[in-house]
């Protein structure tokens, strides 16, 4: 089913022209609402062009998969359906792991294979760059910094981050349950480290008793794990200014949609990062964003490639957390579309949610290979395609689709040669993405890293008191009454500031989500 082995159907046939077999396939994409035009119809090696393949605007927020082997052409699918997103008014936000993205802000450049393409597929193909604002974790990167203060990511997402097992999980999420009572803002990654230390210090262990039975071997562990994480370069991901999702719900003044392109390559050997990071970031959506219901278009479109780096290793309590996140976002107009390589790589229950489908080629050189291709055929409704043998066959830029119809029905299985993007198939000069960043109306916002006096300082300077000031010597035995030096802290002037980003009050506690991650107002 490659691109050498198949012919298109001569101008002007009519659908009415498609063998038998293949007519009510093409009937079941012949929608009458706005849709995205994904490829013409291939049976039998032909392509037609007659026959457009689509997927219904409005169904965009029913999530999705795109998911093939290495080279199969799962980037250039996310830039196609991101221009027409932005083209008809929706926010994208594009995870550019592999560096090659950003060309979606420029032309494209035509040529022959661009014009076979078109042909084939039944496409008006025309060179356009659409608006993209780059982005890149801690600014590692050339895109607008994108920073998490610690307390609104969260101890269920850091523990991710951090490789801690349940049990150091449940024992972090006392740590900000702490934090947050006694007023000890977790800005950056020194603030946690900071109260951690505290507490496994001989000043800090009696706090240890009544904060639930964390004890002061785990409270070692996460210690020593912040401190790894912080030697690997981890600690510019943390602090302020945060990121503000809202930015990515953003129209450009043309009213076509903001494509937002994170830069992920400098963090490729960081997948627990980038991918949790990206959680954190619907997860924040997920709290900010009100119920819309059915909508006639999106509020955003998530495409969260390299999916399979989230679930790796993940707890039961992790998966959860997902599985309902993607469940309830539907109903607040945003999409997710998870990007990987076999559909085995998303669980069950996460694909159970997923109503759009784009599956590339697969490859079957293995038995295992051969055990994953025969699961991925069970995964789709009935077809009169052979899919074991056609998902073996596929060219690049060719894959077999079905979505959800306008009435949310799924369509029936179509094999599908793809049109090409009209934006740059390839990374843009650095020098020039430099220079988009610099001009970006973020840049003033996000570009300067800050920092406030938060929880290290707090306890930095309490422990600097002068003796006459601190409690007793151990030798003395205290009051029963006397407060702890982190109650005396608190207690004092200084701490008396409304400092909280997250717009909490001194002394009380975060309002947290399923992830663990703070809410915070707009």
């Amino acid at each position: 089913m490659s691109d050498s082995a198949s012919t298109p159907a001569p101008d002007g046939s009519g659908p009415a022209q498609l063998p038998e077999k293949a007519r009510p396939i093409a009937a079941g994409y012949a929608f009458t609402g706005p849709a995205l035009d994904l490829g013409a119809l291939l049976w039998d090696g032909v392509c037609h062009p007659e026959a457009q393949v689509r997927v219904p605007l409005p169904m965009l927020n029913r999530h999705g998969l795109v998911a093939g082997a290495t080279g199969t052409g799962k980037t250039k699918t996310l830039q196609l359906v991101a221009e027409q997103l932005s083209a008809q008014g929706v926010p994208v936000f594009l995870a550019d792991v592999k560096g090659d993205l950003s060309g979606i802000a420029r032309p494209g450049q035509g040529g022959d294979r661009v014009s076979t393409r078109a042909a084939e597929t039944g496409q008006s193909w025309s060179a356009e760059g659409f608006p993209v604002e780059f982005l890149a974790l801690g600014g590692i990167g050339h895109g607008i910094p994108v920073r998490a203060t610690v307390t609104s990511f969260g101890p269920v997402l850091l523990s991710k981050v951090l490789g801690l097992n349940r049990t150091q999980e449940q024992s972090l999420g006392l740590i900000f349950h702490y934090a947050d009572t006694k007023g000890l803002e977790l800005i950056d990654l020194k603030d946690l480290r900071a109260v951690v230390a505290f507490l496994t210090s001989d000043e800090g262990k009696p706090e240890l008793k009544g904060i639930g039975g964390l004890s002061t071997a785990t409270a070692g562990v996460i210690l020593r794990s912040l401190t790894a994480f912080e030697a690997q370069g981890m600690a510019d991901f943390f602090g302020e200014p945060e990121f503000d999702t809202a930015d990515l719900l953003r129209l450009a003044p043309d009213g076509r949609g903001l494509v937002s392109v994170l830069e992920l390559p400098a963090v490729q050997d960081k997948p627990q990062l980038f991918s949790t990071f990206l959680m954190w970031l619907l997860a924040d959506l997920f709290h900010d964003l009100p119920e819309v219901g059915d909508a006639d278009k999106p509020k955003l479109v998530f495409f969260f490639d390299e999916a399979h780096l989230l679930f790796h290793d993940a707890s039961d309590a992790f998966l959860d957390a997902i599985t309902q996140t993607v469940r309830l976002i539907r109903s607040k107009g945003v999409g997710v579309f998870f990007v990987t390589q076999t559909p085995k790589d998303v669980p069950s229950d996460v694909l159970g949610q997923l109503g759009n489908r784009v599956q590339h080629a697969l490859r079957a050189f293995t038995p295992d290979d051969q055990k994953a291709l025969k699961a991925t055929v069970k995964t789709f409704p009935d077809s009169p395609y052979d899919l074991e043998e056609l998902l073996t066959g596929l060219g690049t830029g060719e894959a077999v689709i079905t979505v959800l119809s306008e009435n949310g029905a799924p369509t029936p299985v179509a094999a599908t040669r793809l049109r090409a993007p009209e934006s740059l198939m390839g990374p843009v000069d650095p020098a020039e993405l430099d220079a988009a960043v610099r001009q970006s109306p973020l840049y003033g916002r996000y570009a300067q890293a800050v920092d406030r006096e938060s929880a290290y300082e707090k306890l930095t300077a309490a422990q600097a008191q002068p003796p006459a000031e601190k409690p007793r010597a151990k030798r003395e035995k205290a009051p029963a009454e006397e407060p702890s030096l982190v109650e005396q802290v608190v207690g004092s002037g200084m701490f008396k500031s409304l400092a909280r980003s997250v717009g909490t009050q001194l002394g009380r506690e975060i309002t947290r989500s399923l992830f663990g991650t703070a809410r915070r107002g707009r």
